[in-house]
């Protein structure tokens, strides 16, 4: 039996995922921790690689975001990017600019929605290099 054609970025798809990432962003500099761990995916699959840090599974993951402080700083985040994979995995990709070092980040995040659970993020990278636009 064939499988359907993949649908790649069905709007309804990059939307919803728009909008959790956007509500990712908020809970990230409004350090609601409760929300950021329920972000990600609960299981110890869950990878995490941060800018000087990383999370092999959610307990390391919860571990982190408890210990981790208030951020300091503001961010502004430049050239987003959605790409949808039929209608239950996404990849978001975004630059992002720090209001307290003349880097710039990178982050990346793998997105899959999980039923009556919704989005989750099953992966995730941050990285920030020095890098002029």
């Amino acid at each position: 039996m064939n499988a359907p054609p993949l649908v790649i970025d069905r709007p309804d798809v990059v939307a919803a995922v728009r909008r959790v990432f956007h509500d990712y962003e908020r809970a990230l500099m409004d350090n609601d921790v409760a929300a950021l761990i329920d972000y990600f995916w609960a299981d110890a699959r869950l990878t995490r690689y941060g800018i000087a840090d990383r999370q092999l599974g959610i307990d390391e993951m919860v571990a982190f975001r408890r210990a981790t402080p208030p951020p300091a700083f503001t961010r502004r985040l430049e050239n987003l990017r959605i790409t949808a994979f039929g209608d239950d995995m996404a990849v978001a990709l975004v630059e992002f600019v720090r209001s307290d070092t003349p880097l710039r980040g990178f982050q990346s995040q793998t997105w899959v929605r999980f039923g009556a659970d919704g989005w989750r993020i099953v992966a995730a990278h941050v990285s920030m290099i020095p890098f002029d636009v």
